[in-house]
């Protein structure tokens, strides 16, 4: 396919332009520009895939097998290329202790200061935006890990993911909508949704959701906290009331690009006074709100919301798509 051809090229090219950046960047800039990068093609990826949704559905199969067959293959040179220049900084991909250096290279491609510091004394404490950095360096390294797992599989977890997910909704009439893959996935397929069942665009903007779940779930807060203390566990004493940290929580849902989840999903059902479907190729499908559900009859719904949960996507772990009626 030319598109692929053209992400090779442009591949090869920046391999070997990055090469004799090497040792005039700084380990920031060299990160800024991975980041940047593995944003360009998960862009590609998703133009390649809207162009292979054409054709009958035994094209459009073969297609899309095709495409992530080479954009797995370009994710991993892309990967290994990554690898090599950040080993030139000291970085590796393993050590002896198996913690330490995989550690520190994915706090790197995360933002996080890698540099040493002064040791501290005992009775001091890391402040609340160390520990967040800490928690999200963590989740980091979680996602990297499974990157470099994905990647070396010549069948990715991605591709039967997406196979089982397209037995499942081909006898249904419907096929995936692609999202945008930045933070805010599930907020923009939400977004998709809503323009969908209006027949126009979306009373809401997937910024003015955020904001809606923030406010819904501070409004009710004595129903999220007990699931929000049990997604974000607290490893001893702690200065922060549950009430701060809940607040922190809410502030970050409706400012930053955080990925939305479980919490999210149900205060949206509750705002937008909608059922919402979310089916997988992984696990068993969900649904939320079903006290919102207008029953067709046949067992759906014209007005559900419809997502697609995937947990391979892009090889970065969890995201969500927008599940549309398949028009041939």
């Amino acid at each position: 396919m030319e598109d692929t051809q053209e992400i090779e090229d442009k591949t090869s090219e920046a391999i070997s332009d990055n090469a004799s950046q090497k040792k005039e960047e700084t380990h920031d800039e060299m990160l800024a520009r991975h980041r940047k990068e593995i944003s360009q093609l998960q862009n590609k990826e998703i133009g390649l895939k809207k162009a292979a949704a054409k054709g009958s559905k035994a094209e459009q199969k073969a297609k899309k097998k095709q495409v992530e067959e080479e954009v797995s293959q370009l994710s991993a040179k892309l990967k290994e290329n990554h690898t090599k220049e950040l080993a030139s900084l000291g970085y590796s991909g393993s050590s002896r202790n198996g913690k330490g250096t995989i550690d520190t290279l994915v706090k790197a491609i995360a933002g996080v200061s890698v540099t040493s510091q002064p040791d501290q004394s005992k009775d001091s404490k890391p402040s609340k935006s160390a520990k967040r950095r800490e928690k999200r360096a963590q989740e980091e390294a979680a996602r990297e890990q499974r990157i470099q797992e994905e990647q070396s599989n010549i069948i990715s977890d991605r591709m039967v993911e997406n196979e089982k997910l397209e037995r499942k909704l081909e006898p249904l009439g419907l096929t995936v909508t692609e999202i945008k893959p930045d933070g805010h996935c599930l907020y923009r397929a939400v977004e998709d949704q809503l323009a969908l069942l209006s027949g126009g665009s979306s009373p809401y903007t997937y910024q003015e959701l955020r904001e809606m779940v923030a406010a819904y779930m501070r409004k009710h807060a004595s129903n999220f906290i007990p699931f929000f203390l049990s997604e974000n566990v607290s490893e001893g004493a702690s200065d922060n009331s549950v009430t701060e940290r809940f607040e922190n929580y809410c502030k970050e849902v409706e400012s930053t690009a955080a990925w939305g989840g479980q919490l999210e999903l149900g205060a949206l059902t509750h705002c937008l006074r909608k059922h919402i479907m979310i089916l997988s190729g992984s696990f068993p499908d969900v649904e939320m709100g079903k006290e919102y559900k207008s029953d067709d009859g046949n067992g759906s719904s014209n007005s559900s919301i419809m997502l697609s949960y995937h947990k391979h996507a892009f090889g970065l772990g969890e995201h969500y798509n927008s599940v549309v009626p398949n028009v041939v």
